[in-house]
């Protein structure tokens, strides 16, 4: 039986950030995925490092992906240093664009929201909007300037990140899936492969993202479901996107090599990852509405990918009441921004440092409280 101190299952980006994480803390590490590492979501994202909440439910986690942002320069230089790759990381900003016509409405009360909660927002008009990006519609109204926010490219990220861990000493187990924890009593003490190899470890940990809930043992701490988006890339050689440019409708992702990114659909209708026409559409008709030029671009690739969605759409990080068992699951829309704090939170975990956020409102836990509530509803009076 091969032992090790830590067992990680997922090499997707948050899975490879704790093992670099884990094994420059000098743990022996092991982390296992059910196909070639970093190819789900990981490899769909389009890479968009920003804490600005999309809605309501999203503002809880707004401290924690600022801390996040805040690491980045480091996280990046740390895994290019190690990895001797670049991870495209870009820190030019972010413009929310608006078409309304009552924009200005709309722009002073965003503005209002992100200095309420701490994030650098500055309001401008249409036209220094398209000075800085001259892309941009004739047809906006009104602009939001978010000069902190970046983007990194998630694909070359990935490879980093898998490059850096593995010298630095974790052993990366391609083609290799998780079919279950392994228990003894109220304590995990390992893992279960696919093809029924036990694996012994001290500690493990579940970042399989949407597949974490697959995992026999772990769904009632993760139960993550897929959430698929469609993504569009293009290229137009005259013209060019610095920042990262939002709309109601789209995003657009611009990527060192001259690629614009355009997604994403939202969609839940499980483990699907087709390419769909309508999809396709939303995104281009997204892409050319926010900037009409696109029209002219040409079509690279499109593809979908399976975010881990939860029922509050909030991350999953932290101990579970097993023993040994912590999870690092369901960071929907955010899980490249939350990357970096997420290893650092969980590698504090296991050395018994302070936290250097609170998670209590992230537990694993937090589904069992809301199952018992559930139940007592229900129970006849």
């Amino acid at each position: 039986m091969r032992t090790f101190d830590v067992a990680i299952a997922g090499a997707g980006l948050v899975g490879s950030a704790i093992a670099l994480e884990l094994s420059r803390l000098g743990l022996q590490v092991a982390l296992f995925d059910a196909q070639q590492p970093g190819q789900e979501a990981s490899w769909a994202s389009a890479g968009i490092l920003s804490p600005a909440p999309e809605n309501p439910a999203m503002i809880a986690m707004v401290e924690l992906g600022k801390e996040s942002l805040a690491m980045y320069p480091g996280f990046i230089e740390l895994i290019e240093e190690l990895s001797g790759t670049s991870t495209g990381y870009r820190s030019k900003g972010t413009i929310e664009a608006l078409f309304s016509r009552h924009a200005q409405e709309e722009l002073n009360t965003i503005v209002a929201l992100h200095h309420g909660l701490g994030l650098t927002a500055e309001a401008i008009s249409a036209s220094d909007a398209r000075k800085l990006e001259p892309a941009l519609s004739e047809e906006i109204e009104a602009a939001v300037l978010r000069p902190e926010e970046a983007s990194v490219d998630n694909r070359l990220l990935s490879c980093a990140l898998l490059e850096a861990a593995k010298r630095s000493g974790t052993q990366i187990f391609a083609g290799a899936s998780v079919r279950s924890i392994s228990r003894q009593g109220d304590r995990c003490v390992g893992i279960v492969l696919g093809d029924g190899e036990q694996v012994s470890t001290s500690q493990t940990i579940i970042a399989a993202g949407c597949f974490s809930s697959q995992i026999g043992g772990v769904e009632p701490f993760a139960p993550v479901r897929p959430a698929k988006g469609q993504m569009v890339s293009l290229r137009l050689a005259d013209t060019k996107i610095e920042r990262v440019l939002w709309s109601e409708r789209i995003y657009l992702v611009p990527r060192n090599d001259g690629r614009i990114l355009a997604g994403a659909t939202v969609e839940h209708i499980g483990f699907d990852k087709a390419v769909t026409a309508s999809g396709i559409h939303s995104n281009l008709s997204g892409a050319i509405e926010l900037a009409p030029a696109l029209a002219r671009a040409q079509v690279e690739e499109t593809w979908a990918g399976l975010r881990p969605d939860t029922p509050d759409h909030m991350p999953i990080i932290g101990p579970t009441d097993i023993e040994a068992l912590v999870i690092a699951a369901g960071h929907y829309r955010s899980g490249v921004l939350l990357t970096p704090i997420t290893a650092k939170l969980i590698g504090e975990h296991l050395t018994g440092k302070t936290l250097s956020a609170d998670i209590d409102r992230f537990s694993p836990m937090r589904f069992q409280a809301a199952n018992r509530a559930s139940t007592a509803s229900q129970a006849p009076s």
